[in-house]
């Protein structure tokens, strides 16, 4: 496996000066964030929120998890709170942030937690990893901040950041290990939660994908990439394929002031949740296009569209008024939407069916 230490001695660096550097620039410039202890306060951090925020920000931005993570812990304070709650108040809670195998996940980790742990998060980074949720980063990264054991932490800031500090020119699948590689030599015996989010920071911020502020980065100096005038060549990106599209159709079906809506099955896209009906789209097929029952159903004129991880979808809007009762599903009140949870999709739908009235 090439090894990029060698970079870093080229310009008479130690690898533990990068480390001390960025540390010292940590102290002064970290993140303020809800779930984060500050650097250097006595205060030790809690492993709960520390676990919550990791999985939260798996595949998410810092800015649309703030706002969740304060509706949680308000919620759900601990793993005992978190545990004993219903699947459909937290599978709510999470509507709107995405990925929603986190949130089944989220639960399962939470019960077994409080089941075979006595209500204490695992410190050690292999115990970690065989709870739901909980791969190798993010083993990693609670085991460093939230216990401050020695721990490798590698997310895609930090992946940015170590490929053009070594100039590391790999494609993505054969630059990973050299990356973590790289990273374990530079992440120090102490502190490496700090050292972790300091890192993070650097790539959130100064290091960022496009128009980096090399000149303003604590490590330009040991930075190989910045050396060579090519930090936006870093890493190296293959060219994206183009998302398979599918369509469907949702169904809004309202009587009295309520909208008929359902809960999907336990198991597949968005599974548990309450939703319009819909005519069994699919990741892999359209939607048949079939009504749930014969009405005098209504086209709008709009349709909207949304982007999963791997297709995208444009949906039609069929209205009509529902019957008296229905065993499609429960109806809920117009006015409490907001309240009902429903995935992104469905409540761009739904603004469709009432901005256009």
């Amino acid at each position: 496996m090439p090894f990029y230490m060698d970079i870093v001695q080229h310009y008479g660096k130690k690898a533990g000066d990068i480390s001390a550097v960025l540390r010292a620039h940590y102290l002064v410039h970290a993140r303020i964030l809800p779930w984060r202890t500050p650097p250097g306060s006595p205060a030790p951090p809690n492993p709960y929120h520390v676990w919550l925020s990791e999985i939260m920000l798996q595949q998410t931005t810092v800015a649309a998890v703030i706002g969740y993570f304060g509706k949680f812990t308000q919620a759900w304070p601990d793993f005992a709170a978190l545990a004993g709650a219903d699947d459909a108040d937290v599978m709510a809670a999470w509507a709107g942030l995405g990925y929603y195998a986190r949130a089944r996940n989220l639960l399962k980790c939470a019960r077994i937690v409080v089941a075979e742990y006595g209500g204490a998060l695992p410190a050690e980074e292999e115990e970690l990893r065989k709870l739901p949720g909980v791969g190798p980063y993010t083993a990693a990264a609670i085991a460093a901040i939230a216990f401050g054991q020695r721990a490798v932490v590698v997310d895609a800031n930090i992946e940015r950041v170590v490929s053009r500090l070594f100039a590391i020119g790999e494609p993505p699948l054969r630059a990973k290990p050299i990356i973590k590689q790289a990273m374990d030599r530079i992440t120090p015996a102490q502190n490496s939660g700090d050292f972790a989010q300091a890192m993070m920071d650097l790539g959130a911020g100064l290091c960022s994908a496009k128009a980096p502020k090399c000149a303003a980065c604590p490590i330009a100096p040991y930075c190989a990439a910045y050396q060579a005038g090519a930090a936006e060549a870093y890493p190296v990106k293959l060219a994206k394929k183009a998302k398979p599209a599918r369509f469907g159709t949702a169904y809004w079906i309202e009587r009295d002031g309520h909208v008929l809506l359902v809960r999907r099955e336990g198991r597949g896209m968005l599974a548990g949740m309450r939703a319009l009906p819909d005519d069994r789209w699919t990741a892999r097929k359209d939607g048949d296009r079939l009504s749930p029952f014969a009405s005098n159903w209504r086209i709008l004129g709009q349709t909207v569209q949304h982007s999963f991880t791997h297709f995208t979808i444009e949906m039609r809007i069929a209205v009509t008024e529902g019957p008296p009762r229905s065993e499609y599903g429960e109806y809920w009140p117009i006015n409490s939407l907001d309240k009902a949870g429903l995935p992104t999709l469905f409540m761009k739908a739904a603004k469709a069916v009432l901005t256009g009235r």
